[in-house]
């Protein structure tokens, strides 16, 4: 029988377990989110990450810049909130508008208050085999679901499906490091129905409504949904679901799957980072 893996329960579980570790903190978490232009998605996922930090008593602020904002504007608003000792955790939402350089934002962001794991100096520590100071949020919280619901990892076959150092790189690392056997596939991977039918899990992040049908199934695998793509007005995923539900052994929804992960997993770095700042006051004095 197939289980359908409680992405938004167990994030609730997370959020319940953030919000008692908070309560005897000295102080509260803060976290810094930035946001260039108008998205209405980015608005709305902002929003989202608003409400979420404060549920488990993180403080948060939002700044807003326009969507002609230049690379050293945002630059120089990055520079200001690394050198703030209040914030913990900098966030800049993207996408960012096409005219400014997305690596170099994320390479400004202070590696100690990087809570989505994507500055280079994060990534580069996990690619070596260390522990970054943070991990990117949807990897960490696949990993985590996965062990929540005893889904065995070592010596498995896994396929992932998109290669962003959002989802897809890091993902594949973090199965490696559980021991499993990874293969890493992307939109120029030939065959790669014949790739899928030998996975134990498959992990899809590519943004393409149905793109997994009951074709690319074989031998009741994991699957992790990872896509959020609107059709006709409703939120889909890369799966198409109905069609292979019945194949496989567990499987995450879209919605209520990986994206309310995706969020405890931010609080759960926001948290994280606090607590390491703390650790280097108490030795040096101050985060400089």
């Amino acid at each position: 029988m197939t289980v359908i893996l409680d992405g938004k329960g167990f994030a609730l579980k997370i959020e319940e377990e953030l919000r008692e570790k908070i309560l005897s903190l000295p102080s509260k978490p803060k976290l810094a989110v930035v946001i260039v232009g108008d998205n209405p998605a980015s608005q709305i996922y902002v929003k989202n990450k608003q409400l979420a930090a404060k549920r488990v008593g993180i403080d948060s602020i939002t700044i807003e810049l326009p969507k002609d904002t230049s690379d050293i504007n945002l630059l120089n608003q990055i520079e200001i909130l690394n050198r703030d000792e209040t914030i913990d955790a900098i966030l800049v939402q993207l996408p960012l508008p096409d005219h400014i350089n997305k690596s170099s934002v994320l390479q400004a962001i202070s590696p100690i208050k990087d809570v989505d794991g994507f500055s280079p100096y994060n990534l580069g520590l996990l690619f070596s085999g260390s522990e970054p100071v943070s991990l990117p949020c949807t990897p960490k919280g696949i990993i985590k679901l996965l062990k929540h619901y005893n889904i065995p990892l070592e010596g498995r076959n896994a396929v992932v499906i998109g290669r962003s150092l959002i989802v897809g790189k890091p993902m594949a690392l973090l199965l490696q490091r559980e021991n499993a056997t990874v293969t890493l596939a992307h939109s120029k991977t030939q065959n790669l129905r014949d790739i899928t039918k030998k996975a134990d899990i498959i992990v899809c992040a590519v943004g393409k409504p149905h793109l997994i049908d009951s074709s690319y199934i074989s031998g009741n695998p994991v699957i992790i949904d990872v896509g959020i793509n609107r059709v006709e007005g409703k939120i889909t995923g890369d799966v198409d679901f109905d069609g292979v539900k019945d194949m496989t052994s567990y499987i995450t929804p879209v919605p209520k799957g990986i994206g309310p992960i995706t969020i405890a997993m931010l609080l759960e770095n926001t948290y994280e980072l606090y607590n390491f700042h703390q650790k280097i006051r108490a030795q040096y004095g101050d985060l400089r």
